[in-house]
């Protein structure tokens, strides 16, 4: 959603405040793509501070349904967090990519909602999904999820130094 921004410009210390729902469905990250399963309206309040300046302070919830690091089951995931960010709508696009301060959810005098949201995003995600503390992953050579059922695979780690002559061993049992 875009909210426009010009009748803030209005008076100095003017102060508004919007809850516009998120319209992304599926958030498209750094490490992939993810289903927004559940999100609430996002509080933002903008304050001019004069001179073309504002300031966004809000509050966004949303859940993301992300892939566990172990075993790639989907797992809901509850996101809340703050956005504080100050916009200068005086400054050139050449002004703004020299102090590194970039603002894709600022096009003219409108606002992206949900490219602000999916910029705090990135910062908010956690290092690390599991589907639970104890979750066994995949088995690294039939892909069976361990924590549904076992394989019957050689588990024993192999040394690389020995790979040429395992190599040999299997050309053998072939003939």
């Amino acid at each position: 959603m875009l909210i426009n921004l010009t009748e803030l410009f209005t008076l100095e210390g003017k102060e508004k405040t919007y809850t516009p729902d998120i319209e992304m469905t599926v958030y498209h990250g750094p490490n992939g793509d993810y289903k927004v399963a559940a999100e609430k309206p996002v509080t933002l309040r903008i304050i001019n501070l004069g001179g073309k300046k504002l300031v966004v302070e809000g509050k966004a919830e949303l859940t993301l349904v992300i892939p566990c690091d172990r075993c790639l089951e989907p797992v809901p995931i509850d996101l809340d967090f703050d956005i504080i960010r100050t916009i200068d709508l005086g400054e050139s696009e050449e002004e703004r990519e020299e102090d590194l301060d970039e603002q894709p959810y600022v096009s003219g005098y409108n606002l992206d909602v949900d490219q602000l949201v999916c910029d705090e995003l990135i910062l908010n995600l956690p290092m690390k999904v599991l589907c639970s503390e104890d979750c066994k992953g995949i088995c690294n050579r039939c892909g069976t999820n361990l924590n549904r059922e076992t394989c019957d695979c050689d588990i024993r780690p192999t040394d690389p130094r020995m790979a040429v002559i395992q190599d040999i061993f299997k050309q053998f049992k072939e003939v």
